[in-house]
């Protein structure tokens, strides 16, 4: 889409030059299929150079920059090779849950999706279901760091401030060590996700499953080993964390709708991640049954 107002493209990573009537452009899928009628300037992260991927013992750092194809390829990559992460099984689901063409898949960014902060963004469930954190760049050389389960507050809302650029995300080896299990669930085949939850069995034997694209927000539920949740108790968690009008509701899928399809699939979770019996509902999970 043209966007007719917009009177200059600057390529820069810093955060001094922002001002009002700027947006940062990285892939720019989202920016340019919505258009604007007030941006006068985007400010070009294109030339950037940041590494897509690094790897480490500590785990994975991710380019705000790094594109889904990019990241689709990682499991498969030597720069994972010999890893015993079985997160890096949840990479290639949550990449086919953009059901988008591999045109989008080359341009469309990691952090691109995370601060459109749509409910549905595959790379926001990710993220939040293996912990991760984002690191943020502020005008005056301010940095912070922010988990990406509460980095995102809302429907396309989260918690930059203005001017403010997500760098990079940090996924640790510690989440990407755990056993993994992912449900999703769509309206129509081949739609966009209308419920996405992630588990995760970690190290110490706790239970953590995160909620996305059924929620405004990604929730996060955890249990300690010591007091593991079983089906009534699970259920009853959820009931606690997510109250109706916290539950999306547009085109692809009623709140009620979600709500009974959350509950469907985090005890399925709960029962695989606990090897009591296995049930997948859904598409995009091939992980280890």
């Amino acid at each position: 889409m043209d966007m007719n107002t917009i009177e200059a493209v600057v390529p820069t990573t810093d955060p001094a030059e922002w001002r009002d009537g700027d947006a940062w452009l990285a892939g720019g899928t989202v920016l340019f299929s919505y258009g604007s009628t007030v941006l006068k300037r985007l400010l070009d992260l294109g030339e950037a150079g940041w590494p897509a991927v690094t790897v480490s013992d500590a785990g994975i750092e991710l380019a705000a920059t790094c594109t889904v194809a990019e990241l689709y390829a990682l499991p498969a990559s030597d720069a994972v090779a010999g890893r015993k992460w079985p997160g890096l099984d949840l990479f290639r689901p949550c990449c086919d849950s953009f059901v988008a063409s591999f045109k989008i898949w080359n341009m469309s960014t990691v952090g691109g999706n995370l601060c459109t902060s749509l409910p549905a963004g595959p790379m926001i469930s990710l993220c939040a279901g293996l912990d991760a954190t984002v690191s943020i760049l502020g005008p005056g050389g301010s940095s912070r760091t922010v988990p990406v389960a509460t980095f995102i507050t809302g429907d396309g809302q989260n918690s930059l401030a203005p001017g403010e650029l997500l760098r990079s995300i940090h996924l640790p080896a510690s989440a990407l060590s755990a056993k993994v299990a992912f449900r999703r669930l769509s309206l129509s085949n081949l739609g966009r996700s209308g419920v996405l939850l992630i588990g995760r069995r970690d190290a110490d034997g706790g239970l953590v499953i995160t909620v996305t694209a059924a929620t405004k927000r990604p929730v996060q539920l955890r249990f300690a080993a010591a007091r593991m949740a079983g089906p009534a108790a699970l259920a009853a968690a959820i009931g606690t964390a997510i109250p109706a009008e916290l539950y999306h509701n547009d085109i692809h899928g009623l709140p009620e709708w979600r709500r009974d399809m959350t509950l469907r699939l985090a005890e399925e979770i709960r029962a695989e991640l606990l090897e009591e019996r296995l049930t997948v509902s859904g598409d995009f999970w091939t992980g280890p049954h």
